[in-house]
């Protein structure tokens, strides 16, 4: 079942993919692209009930489903989906149908290496999971073919290959340590590694550990080593943008959540956590300077991604059943949220023709629907209650008050206070704001544009009501799986 599940949610994209470069037609690319994200969130859904059972491994164990990585195929699944739906009405409004077979090919190839990245049990395999992204990835970013976009993907390509070849070094190390104890050749799986953790060189494994963080915290977006991120999000098509935050995002970080169970497993965990709580710190600030002076609709988006990932990355370096709860359900949540924000911002952007948020003007008066969910939108992103993102800091926040790390959680409550001033002062701007505006909307923006805006508002909303008892069970058996239990 679980084996059938995981190659059905592979082939779909797989098959989209292929399906849009031999038809070469706009309009059926659009549609069975959007099959092939219904059928991989069909089976998408299951995996983590299913992975309670312990972790499946699959094809020589070179494939592994296991809690944590279940959970961020769904988040994966979920943004694909909306992404897709989105889609369909938002890139007609680009003109581009001689290329839209081009695009969709892409999005599916996009979507179908961001599935395959948690499923990699071998850590080097892993590891070219995450390149891969990465080389699809920036196709898509500058899609557009503007000078901006060009320059964007550019940067984002040497920005994260500079990153990851960071991280492949790390990875190399983590590998070499493992040989010294167990001969030169041993099978490189994640569950390997940490049971060899304890009799590798200390000094060794955290410098490791180190240059990882640093790597994969390129491709999550960690300031300092965001700066790739703001272009990239502000300048390819606002679905593409979505997938880039909403799930690319996640995946990364997977990665340093396993391989911080390694040197958990070896009894390092103050300096590998700590370094990570000062990351997570230091994006949260990074993100609270720009938004506060941000002009420019898709990078405020895009430094809200930073700030996220730095509450990522405090929740897991919290650690404990709490820290990782809170960071799982955030990470859902930031997925569902984010891509409601990008699905508004470009919808404003088409329909205003412009992306500076001081010539948008009169939001709501304009376009009424769209004005109300990213509105609602933005208080969400925000942690403002009664949304999901609410409960999740919350959880967040009482997990570092209660460990070593107050000094981050207080700093952390200072910082989502400043954001959340500075981010709903552009809304106020662009909603109540006085100025000339556009009086004439450039594009409307049809049910495709916004049927994935509510499909994205209302569960946040639920989610912020009611958290789950059975959610809460499954988070406290991946933080079990993870050795969080030792905290």
């Amino acid at each position: 079942m679980t084996a059938l599940l995981l190659l059905i949610m592979m082939l779909a994209p797989a098959a989209a993919m292929l399906g849009c470069l031999l038809s070469r037609r706009a309009r059926f690319s659009a549609y069975i692209n959007l099959v092939a994200a219904a059928v991989a969130f069909a089976a998408a859904v299951p995996l983590p009930l299913l992975s309670l059972r312990g972790p499946r491994f699959y094809l020589n164990q070179y494939i592994i489903l296991d809690s944590a990585g279940a959970w961020v195929l769904l988040c994966t699944a979920v943004v694909y989906l909306l992404a897709s739906i989105y889609a369909v009405g938002y890139m007609r409004l680009l003109n581009e149908d001689e290329r839209l077979h081009r695009f969709y090919a892409l999005f599916a190839g996009f979507a179908l290496t961001m599935l395959a990245g948690p499923l990699m049990n071998n850590i080097g395999v892993y590891w070219i999971a995450i390149e891969l992204t990465t080389l699809v990835s920036t196709f898509l970013v500058g899609f557009e073919l503007g000078k901006e976009s060009v320059e964007a993907a550019w940067k984002y390509i040497i920005v994260v290959s500079a990153g990851i070849s960071l991280a492949l070094l790390g990875t190399v190390l983590f590998y070499w340590g493992g040989s010294l104890v167990l001969g030169p050749t041993y099978d490189f799986t994640w569950s390997v590694l940490r049971e060899v953790a304890p009799r590798i060189n200390s000094t060794l494994l955290v410098m490791a550990f180190l240059l990882v963080l640093v790597g994969y915290g390129t491709k999550a977006g960690l300031a300092p080593m965001h700066t790739w991120l703001p272009d990239a999000h502000s300048e390819g098509p606002a679905p593409v943008s979505a997938m880039l935050s909403g799930a690319l995002l996640n995946t990364a970080m997977l990665g340093i959540v396993r391989f911080l169970s390694v040197t958990d497993a070896a009894h390092h965990m103050v300096l590998p956590r700590t370094v990570l709580v000062a990351f997570g710190a230091f994006s949260l600030l990074v993100a609270a300077l720009f938004i506060v002076r941000q002009e420019g609709v898709k990078r405020l988006m895009a430094y809200s991604s930073v700030e996220h990932m730095g509450v990522l990355a405090l929740g897991f370096g919290f650690g404990g059943t709490l820290g990782v709860a809170g960071a799982l359900y955030h990470m859902f949540n930031h997925s569902l949220n984010k891509s409601l924000m990008f699905f508004g911002a470009g919808n404003a952007m088409r329909s205003f023709g412009t992306k500076e948020i001081g010539a948008i003007r009169g939001v709501l008066r304009h376009l009424p629907v769209t004005g109300a969910l990213w509105l609602a939108g933005a208080i969400a992103i925000t942690g403002a209650p009664p949304f999901g993102l609410f409960l999740s800091e919350l959880s967040i926040l009482r997990a570092g008050v209660a460990g070593n790390n107050a000094w981050a959680a207080w700093l952390m409550v200072l910082l989502l206070i400043v954001i959340f001033i500075g981010f709903l002062n552009h809304f106020r701007r662009m909603y109540f704001g006085d100025g000339p505006g556009t009086r004439e909307l450039r594009a409307r923006c049809g049910g495709w544009c916004v049927a994935p805006m509510w499909l994205a508002l209302i569960p946040l909303l639920l989610l912020g009501l009611w958290w789950p008892q059975w959610l809460l069970h499954y988070f406290e058996h991946v933080s079990v799986q993870l050795g969080e239990n030792t905290l």
